[in-house]
């Protein structure tokens, strides 16, 4: 499976999370829509088929991506030393 990108990821869990909200908060036929469609994009970029599972994949993901960059700096100041 391709990675998504961090920006990508973090922009997508955004928009979930103002869909989930607003349409707790209100319940629309519009809102109901935005959060089914935000709920699939955040599925799809994470490989997974519910919404739970995408949660944790993206947290899963989003600290791969730390731990990645964690890395590569300890390995750039190696360098540099």
């Amino acid at each position: 499976m391709l990675l998504p990108a961090e920006k990508e990821l973090r922009a997508v869990l955004a928009r979930f999370a103002d869909a989930r909200f607003r349409h707790d908060l209100q319940p629309t036929g519009h809102s109901s829509r935005e959060l089914e469609d935000t709920s699939g994009t955040l599925c799809v970029l994470t490989g997974t088929e519910s919404v739970d599972e995408a949660l944790v994949a993206a947290d899963a993901l989003l600290e791969q991506l730390r731990a990645d960059r964690r890395a590569i700096r300890k390995t750039a100041q190696s360098l540099a030393a």
